[in-house]
C-alpha cells in the first residue's frame, strides 16, 4: 500500500473516533428533553345514551344493545337520555318503538316502557302473536330465561303402547322462538351491574298463528319444556339460510339490504322437521317405538307416532303371555297353564 492511501485511511479512521465521542457527550452531557405529559381530555359536553348497533322497532333493549357516549353540547336535545338523569337498569326491558342506526342517540319517546299502552304490540314483529305458556322451575331453565332470548320447546308424553305398555317420549317441536317476557314482567332485573336470576310461572313467547295453534295442542298433550339457546346460534342460523338461499334479495339491493334480509330469516321461528327420543333411546328395558292395541284402534284415533316410527300391529297372543326383554326390544310370549 503506497504512503498516499496509508495516510488516507489513517484520517478516515481519526474523524470516525472524533464524531463518536463528541455524539456521546452531546447525548449524556445535554440535558434530557422533557417528556410531554398526558393531559386529560375535557368531556365536550353530556354523556348521551346512544345505540351500539343498529336497533330495529320491536328490539327488547339489552345491557350490550345501548351505551352512554359524549356528544357535543351543542347538538344535545332535551329528549334524550343524558348520563346522570336517565338510569340505564330501569331502561332495559324496554322496547324500540323506532327504529335507531348503530350510534344514533335514542329518544325518550323511541323506548316503550313496560306498562305503556301497546308496549306488547310494539314488541311484536310484523304478521307475529304473543303467546303465554305456563313453566315451572324445571321446565322454565330454572329461571335463567330473559326478555329478548330465544329457546326451543320441547314436548314430553307418554303413549299408551301395544300391552297397556307406556312408551315415554321426548320431541323438539319448535325452535328459535323469542321470549317477551316472564310472568307478566318484560324487565331484566339487575342489581349491581348483575342480572338477578328469578323463578317464574308463564313465559310469554313470540309466535306465528300456526305456531300458536300449535302449541295450543302440545299443552293438552304432554309437557312443554324450554331449551335455551346460546347466541352463537344466531351466527350458525345466518350462514345456514344464506347456504340454503332461503332469502330472496331483490335486485339492485345493498349489502347492508342483503344482510338485513338475511337476518330476518335467520331469527324467524321454526317448525317442521323435529327431533325426537324415546325410552329406548335411553334405556335398554323401555320400548323403543310405538305399536298400536290393534288396527281397529289404531283406525278410531287411538294416538300414535309419524309413520317413520310407527310399526304394524302384531298379533296379540291368547292365554297367559310373559314378558320378554331382548335389547331395547319387549315382546309378549305365550306362557303354558300352571
Amino acid at each position: 500500500m503506497d504512503k498516499k492511501k496509508l495516510l488516507l485511511l489513517v484520517a478516515a479512521l481519526l474523524i470516525a473516533v472524533t464524531t463518536a465521542f463528541a455524539a456521546r457527550s452531546v447525548l449524556s452531557g445535554g440535558n434530557a428533553a422533557p417528556v410531554a405529559q398526558a393531559v386529560p381530555v375535557a368531556h365536550i359536553g353530556p354523556r348521551v345514551l346512544v345505540a351500539q348497533r343498529a336497533l330495529p322497532t320491536g328490539t327488547i333493549i339489552t345491557a350490550d344493545s345501548v351505551s352512554f357516549q359524549d356528544w357535543p353540547k351543542e347538538l344535545v336535545k332535551d329528549a334524550y337520555f343524558i348520563d346522570g338523569e336517565a338510569d340505564i337498569s330501569k331502561l332495559l326491558g324496554t322496547v324500540v318503538r323506532l327504529p335507531a342506526t348503530a350510534g344514533q342517540p335514542l329518544t325518550q319517546g323511541a323506548l316503550v316502557a313496560p306498562g305503556d299502552r301497546g308496549f306488547l304490540a310494539a314488541a311484536l314483529g310484523p304478521g307475529m302473536r304473543a303467546m303465554t305458556i305456563p313453566v315451572s322451575d324445571k321446565t322454565g331453565v330454572g329461571g335463567f330465561v330473559f326478555p329478548g332470548d330465544r329457546v326451543d320447546l320441547v314436548l314430553t308424553q307418554s303413549v299408551q303402547n301395544e300391552g297397556d305398555q307406556e312408551l315415554k317420549t321426548s320431541e323438539t317441536i319448535l325452535r328459535n322462538l323469542r321470549v317477551l317476557a316472564t310472568d307478566q314482567s318484560t324487565e331484566k332485573a339487575v342489581e349491581e351491574g348483575k342480572s338477578v336470576v328469578r323463578t317464574f310461572r308463564t313465559v310469554t313467547l313470540e309466535v306465528t298463528p300456526r305456531i300458536a295453534e300449535k302449541v295450543s295442542v302440545a299443552e293438552t298433550i304432554g309437557e312443554l319444556s324450554l331449551i335455551l339457546r346460546p347466541l352463537a346460534d344466531n351466527k350458525a342460523e345466518f350462514e345456514r339460510v344464506l347456504a340454503n338461499g332461503e332469502v330472496k334479495v331483490p335486485e339492485g339491493a345493498s349489502r347492508e339490504q342483503e344482510e338485513q334480509l338475511m337476518r330476518q330469516a335467520a331469527n324467524q321461528p321454526q317448525e317442521g322437521g323435529s327431533s325426537y327420543v324415546t325410552g329406548g333411546d335411553v334405556s335398554r328395558f323401555q320400548p323403543s317405538r310405538y305399536v298400536p292395541r290393534s288396527t281397529a284402534s289404531a283406525n278410531q284415533g287411538t294416538q300414535h307416532f309419524p309413520p317413520e316410527i310407527s310399526a304394524p300391529a302384531a298379533a296379540v297372543p291368547t292365554g297367559p303371555v310373559v314378558r320378554v326383554s331382548r335389547g331395547k326390544t319387549t315382546t309378549a310370549e305365550p306362557a303354558g297353564k300352571n
